[in-house]
Order: C-alpha cells, then structure tokens, then sequence
C-alpha cells in the first residue's frame, strides 16, 4: 500500500469569526490522484492554500512528505489557482523562466523543463508572444506548465480543463496520467462529477468546512447504492416477484430498471427470470453517479447544520 504524501490532522482556520475549514483530517496517498470536492464555500481553497503554505492553520497539523510544513515545502508543490494569475504583457517563455526559477530551479535546468513542455502541449511557436495574445485555453496551457515545470512531488490543479476545448482537455488530462506514473501526486479540484469519476482514485467531500466523506470513488458508490439493477432482454417482459418495483424504460421497451428490497437477493430475480425461458442480454446493478452523491450528501449536510 502506497505511504501518504500529505495529512491534515484536525485543521482550523478562522476568517475572524468565521469557521472556514473546521477540523479536518484527511491523507493523500503518494503517486495518486486524489479528488477535493464541495460547493462554493466550502472551504477547499483555504485549505489549499494551507497546503501551500500561504495560509497558516489557526489549529492542528499538516505533514508534507514524513515532515512538518514550512515555507521550503513550496519548492516540491505546484499550484494551479482557479484565479489564474499570468503577467499578461510579459512574453510566455520569459515568464515561465521567472516562475520556476522562484521555485528553486537553476536557469539551464529550467528552460531545459520548459522547452520539453511546450513541445508537449503544441504550444513552442507561441513562447515569444506575450500572453495577452494568447487564447483562454492556451493561456491555461502555460498556467499548466508554470505549475509542473519545476519537477513538483505535488501539484494542485483548481479546474485545470476550464476554457480548454475537448481535444486540449484530452491532452492535458494524459499529463496527469503520466506525471503520476512518474511519481508525481495530483490532487485536483473541479464541479465536475464526470470528470472526478474518471480521473480521481481516491476522492474527500467538504462542505461548510467540514469532512462529509472520503474514500475511493468505488467504495463510495457502493457506500449510497440502493440495490437498483437494470435488466435488459430480448422478447416478452418477464414477470417479477410480488413486492419488487420496475419501470418501464422510456426508451427501450425491453429494459426495465429494478429496486430490490435489502432482504433480496440479485441471483434470486435472475434465476426466477431465467426459469420462465427469458433471454437476458444485459444486467448489472446502477450504482449513484458522484454527482448524486455530491447532492444528497451536500443537501443532507445543510439540513442537520
């Protein structure tokens, strides 16, 4: 099992007498891609930016890499605000060469890291123009590489698809995938669901600052199923057992989707199904989307607040 890079044991932070993050305790595992998730308000960019250093927790501990966190810590992390922050009349490859030399990096390693990054993001032609000639989705391209090309063990990623057309979101996202597999963690933060279920390995959910859950995104959809199954089949709908709720899907009259009591076993409806000659082509069980999850765990929260 990987270590942890990053843990937050009972953090605090106070906007003079507003409980931005209340007592939070979470761990990063190493070389993982971890999720940070909660609505506007939540909490997550100050607990970010005491990550970072920038703020410092009123209460409690943060640990980077078996140490505690000090101003040096900034040098091995990469952080991409969702507030970008380029310099607009500064030429791309003079302010990337500006930027990771502020996190330690000599000038001949440096333009080395930044040349091969530009490559990779299709973007070399564009290093001498200034920024603000630049498009939003390439100017997130070289936000990007302003938070990786020091070589970080950890980089934040705050919306890191945002303005980026299908195919650079594509591009980018396979960086991640390969900065992991080079060592590198990635804890990233976005509103889309669809996107933390595809990319996110492990995932925490904060509202109001407080820990609504955590786990891996498996776990946790199994965590809110709700015994629902879709069964798809070729002829006559079979009949079900009294007592088990279907419906009809709209738009294929030859799936049903299924609710099975918590008592009821899932065999026991494919072997009734199957003993009256039906010929199944599909079933599987539908588990809640994180999306979902997201909701209900975010509406539940503000009720019992």
């Amino acid at each position: 099992m990987s270590h942890s890079i990053l843990q937050l044991r009972s953090v605090t932070k106070y906007y003079a007498t507003h409980k931005a993050v209340d007592g939070i305790s979470f761990d990063v595992p190493a070389q993982s891609i971890f999720g940070m998730l909660g609505p506007n308000g939540a909490g997550k960019t100050t607990t970010i930016r005491m990550i970072t250093n920038i703020l410092i927790p009123d209460s409690g501990e943060i640990v980077f890499d078996n140490a505690s966190l000090t101003a040096n810590s900034r040098e091995l992390m990469g952080y991409m605000p969702e507030e970008r922050g380029l310099y607009k009349k500064m030429k791309v490859f003079e302010q990337l060469l500006y930027l990771a030399q502020l996190k330690g990096m000599e000038k001949v390693a440096a333009k080395k890291s930044i040349n091969e990054w530009l490559d990779k993001l299709r973007i070399a032609d564009w290093a001498n123009k200034n920024v603000q000639d630049l498009s939003k989705g390439m100017q997130q391209k070289i936000q990007f590489i302003s938070t990786v090309a020091h070589n970080p063990r950890l980089i934040i990623l705050d919306e890191p698809f945002s303005g980026l057309d299908p195919l650079n979101s594509e591009l980018i996202k396979n960086e991640i995938y390969e900065l992991r597999q080079k060592g590198t963690t990635v804890i990233f933060s976005t509103h889309r669901m669809e996107q933390v279920e595809e990319i996110c390995e492990e995932i925490i959910l904060i509202n109001k600052g407080k820990l609504l859950l955590q786990g891996t995104v498996k776990d946790i959809r199994k965590q809110y199923k709700e015994n629902k199954y879709h069964l798809a089949f070729e002829g006559n709908s079979p009949s079900l057992p009294p007592g088990i709720q279907y419906t009809t899907n709209a738009d294929d009259a030859s799936s049903l989707t299924i609710v099975l009591p918590n008592d009821y076993n899932s065999n026991e409806l494919l072997q009734h199904i199957i003993t009256q000659g039906v010929h199944i082509t599909a079933f599987r069980e539908i588990l809640p989307s994180l999306n979902e999850i997201f909701i209900r765990s975010v509406e539940q929260s503000d009720l019992t607040a």
